[in-house]
Order: C-alpha cells, then structure tokens, then sequence
C-alpha cells in the first residue's frame, strides 16, 4: 500500500515548495491533506490518518506541540522547522527526522531514505520530545532565529538580527530590513510570543521593533514619542500603554 503524508506547515509558500519537492524525490507518497494551522491539523489527522505527519513546531491556532501529542503513537512525526534547539531536540528524543528552513531538496532526500526505512514500524515515542521542547521554551530558549518572508514567488530567508522592525499591514505582516521590506504571513501577536523580548520590543500593537536598531526617541508636535531608527529614514509611533519603555532613555 501507498505511503500517505499530512502537511502541516502555516506559511503557504512555504507548504507548496515542500508539496513540490516530495512530489519530486518521493512520487510514490500521497499526501493526504494539508493544514494551515494547528486545529485544522488535528482534524485533518483524525480524518485521514496518514502514515507521516510533516510538523511545523510553530503553529497558530494550537502549536505544534499540542499538535504533536495528538499524533503522538499514530503516525511518524518529521518536524519542520528554523529552530536550531528544537530540530536537534526532535532528533535525538527520537521523531524520524527533522527538516530545517528554508527546505534543502538533498536533507528532504535524507529524511525520505529514513522514513522509507522506519515507516512500517511502530512509530517513536514523542513523550520525551515534547516535554524537552515545552522546558526549552519555559527556559526561554528556541526563539525564532529565521523569517522566511514572500519576495514575489520566492522565499527569502532573513535573520532576525538583520530586521529592524515588523508593522502590521492588512492581512499580513510587513518585514522591514536596513534596505528592503518583504511580508509574510504571521500577526504581531504571534511574533511578539516567538521572538526574544529582550531583542524586540512592542511599541505599538501593530509594531514591533528591534531594540539594536534604535537611534533615540523624539516627541512630536502633540507630545507622542516617536523611535528614530539607525539605518532607516521613517519613525515608528509608540503608544502611550508602551512609553514606559523609553523613561531611561
């Protein structure tokens, strides 16, 4: 019988390159269903059952752990991720494998050769995984390191160090960096949780700004603090309920 596969991966882009590339090295694997987010993927698991569940450790709606213990004895769990901590975490508690963003064709074809060897046993035991993952975000460890943002049909891959502030912009979230702006699919609110808090300060609820990109403060005419950035031209307003931040400046 054919191998199924469930997708489970919140950026679109990103999702369709993995569909085209297993498409490519495994054309043998059906893949079942595909999840945008952490509730969807659960139901989809319910439903469909697949053999191999392709994760995102970060999900809306329920995080990829909690989507984890829902799979956890059902199906083999490969985990995608830009998380240097939590992939190598995945794979010594004994996931089948992990795959780093931005997706390489030649680690897909490693983690493939792995699960065709793995796929008709039980699958791992993802108890040790999960909470070694919940102690390292307790601990404050595996924040986000990589954006991987949409520049027109491709994804490019930026360091967060590199960012100089995200501004929400409709549906999606605009990236901004010393010289160019990209968007992706992710709100403030979920950034805010993922990313280092000493490294990103909310100064509005549609902004988030890195604090080493920061020139100074100024008011303007009607008294609201306004952040100079280093490398860009614009100011970025701050709201009174985060003004608090800047009295030591």
């Amino acid at each position: 019988m054919a191998v199924t596969a469930l997708i489970a991966e919140d950026e679109p882009l990103l999702r369709e390159e993995l569909v085209e590339q297993l498409a490519s090295l495994w054309p043998e694997l059906v893949i079942v269903g595909q999840a945008g987010d952490g509730v969807e993927a659960v139901r989809q698991l319910a439903a469909h059952r697949p053999d191999v569940l392709f994760l995102d450790i970060r999900m809306p709606g329920m995080t990829g752990l909690e989507v984890a213990r829902q799979a956890a004895g059902q199906c083999h769990v490969v985990f995608v991720t830009a998380f240097d901590e939590h992939a190598i975490a995945a794979f010594e508690q004994g996931a089948v494998d992990y795959v780093m963003k931005p997706i390489s064709a030649a680690r897909l074809a490693t983690t493939i050769a792995r699960l065709k060897e793995r796929v008709s046993l039980p699958p791992a035991d993802l108890s040790g995984l999960i909470a070694a993952l919940r102690r390292q975000q307790a601990d404050g460890k595996g924040y986000l390191r990589w954006i991987n943002a949409s520049v027109g049909t491709a994804i490019k891959l930026i360091t967060v160090d590199e960012i100089c502030y995200f501004r929400a912009d409709t549906k999606y979230t605009r990236v901004v960096t010393p010289s160019a702006e990209s968007l992706i699919r992710r709100t403030i609110r979920d950034l805010a949780s993922e990313l280092d808090p000493d490294l990103f300060w909310q100064i509005h609820r549609s902004t988030l700004v890195n604090v080493h990109a920061i020139a100074g403060v100024t008011r303007d005419l009607r008294g609201y603090l306004q952040v100079r950035l280093k490398q860009r031209q614009e100011s970025l307003p701050v709201s009174e309920s985060y003004a608090h931040l800047f009295r030591q400046m």
